[in-house]
């Protein structure tokens, strides 16, 4: 994995921290007839693609895992080169990891996404391959709300374009068109994590809030839901836009929909670019229906930093475009880095998927004990595999067992006093319905 990363960098090898073996080992068959050998956590490879922040890769290399950082985001051609050497792979929000990636990715036991967002991983063949998916749904919430807050002042006062006057030499001191936001109305669309902790900022600001969510949401404050979006759009005199990215927010925000706004209100999109059509938006700027915008997404966005970025939004009067830092402070960073880091190394470590998007949560808190083996399945959810994977373990006594479903799958944990032998390893792996099976042994000091 290094040798590969360093080829394609240039970079020189840097010496990694000397590897803590942690008290549980993982047991991973390499082959089609597996030999049962502890695997050092040292072989256990760790990739972190864009800039995942240091801590996570700290607490990733305290577990003793040999941890490979790169500042980009990789190709799928590069991926499908490297991912199955990868037993981990951390990412934010570029690098796209396809359902072709994933059926190449033999070695991969889980995905971290250093980000709030999952929408660039296949998740749906991630869970047909038994993988569970880990991020951070709060991590950046404060840092994305601040900059939402800053930019309706922003947008309400035109500093934008008096800043970029300056810049040029131009003195325009005026007040046409500019306002307090105190007493102004917000209409949130979406108001998860990050639209109800906006809420209350611009409440404490003195502005009137109003959202629309799909899901009944429990108002914060004296914030009011809106039946439906078109009613919310109809009120606002500021739209904030916080909706994941799927089929049904795709073009969410178009033509129709800013016409339903009243002349001289703002848009302010930082959840996903494909959510407004920017064409629509940059005509309704121009023309002056919309009396300014910010912009932090974009339905396409670049790989990295480049001088070359071009949106019809560019060029828009009283409008803020920003690359995609809605959650980029370094709180907000290395919040996402410790907690996602820390879900990746408890799973390789001891097997529990809580916090996991595409796979069904099932919490580890027994420590394994000397002698013991745990071992984890991932199957498909039909009748009798529990049945099955029972007769496999059925020479040895089970000390606890959890099973969850979900997902169309099932994930079970089961803890027995023996060490496994090669042939109950097998077995388990060979089961008709098995996705993924791991043991985790600790053997008898």
């Amino acid at each position: 994995l290094t040798q590969f990363v360093l080829k394609r960098s240039g970079m020189s090898e840097a010496p990694l921290s000397p590897p803590a073996v942690p008290t549980e080992q993982l047991l991973e068959a390499e082959t089609e007839e597996p030999k049962l050998y502890r695997f050092p956590p040292s072989k256990i490879n760790v990739l972190l693609l864009e800039k995942c922040h240091a801590k996570g890769a700290r607490i990733l290399r305290e577990q003793g895992f040999n941890v490979t950082e790169v500042p980009r985001a990789y190709s799928e051609e590069e991926l499908l080169e490297i991912i199955p050497t990868v037993h981990a792979i951390g990412i934010r929000s570029k690098t796209q990891l396809s359902a072709r990636v994933l059926a190449a990715a033999r070695r991969l036991l889980c995905i971290g996404c250093f980000c709030i967002g999952t929408d660039q991983v296949a998740l749906s063949a991630a869970t047909d391959h038994g993988i569970p998916v880990f991020n951070s749904p709060y991590g950046n919430t404060r840092s994305v709300s601040e900059l939402v807050m800053a930019e309706i002042i922003m947008l309400a006062r035109q500093a934008g374009d008096r800043s970029m006057e300056l810049h040029r030499g131009e003195w325009k001191k005026t007040s046409d068109g500019c306002y307090e936001v105190r007493g102004k109305t917000l209409g949130l669309v979406g108001y998860g994590h990050v639209g109800s902790q906006l809420s209350i900022l611009a409440e404490a600001l003195g502005m009137q809030v109003i959202f629309y969510d799909v899901i009944p949401k429990l108002a914060l404050g004296t914030a009011k839901p809106q039946q439906s979006l078109q009613a919310l759009l109809g009120k606002a005199d500021f739209v904030s836009l916080h909706v994941p990215a799927d089929p049904s927010t795709q073009g969410m925000i178009g033509a129709a929909e800013i016409a339903q706004m009243h002349k001289g209100s703002y848009l302010i999109n930082a959840s996903r670019g494909k959510v407004v059509d920017v064409e629509a938006a940059a005509a309704a700027l121009k023309a002056g229906h919309l009396a300014g915008g910010a912009f932090d997404v974009f339905p396409e966005e670049p790989a990295g930093s480049t001088k070359e970025f071009r949106t019809p939004l560019q060029g828009c009067p009283n409008t803020i475009l920003t690359p995609h830092v809605g959650g980029s402070t370094e709180e907000a960073q290395e919040a996402i880095g410790e907690e996602v880091a820390f879900k990746m190394a408890e799973f390789i470590n001891r097997g529990p998927t809580m916090g996991a998007v595409n796979v069904p949560n099932v919490a580890v808190r027994r420590q394994l004990e000397h002698g013991h083996t745990r071992v984890l399945n991932f199957h498909k959810n039909q009748p009798g595999v529990l049945r099955d994977i029972n007769r496999v373990l059925s020479g040895a006594n089970i000390v606890s067992q959890s099973l969850e479903t979900g997902y169309g799958i099932g994930y079970l944990v089961v803890e027995v006093e023996s060490e496994m032998t090669d042939d109950v390893n097998i077995a388990l792996k060979k089961m008709e319905n098995s996705l993924r099976t791991r043991v985790l042994l600790r053997g008898t000091p």
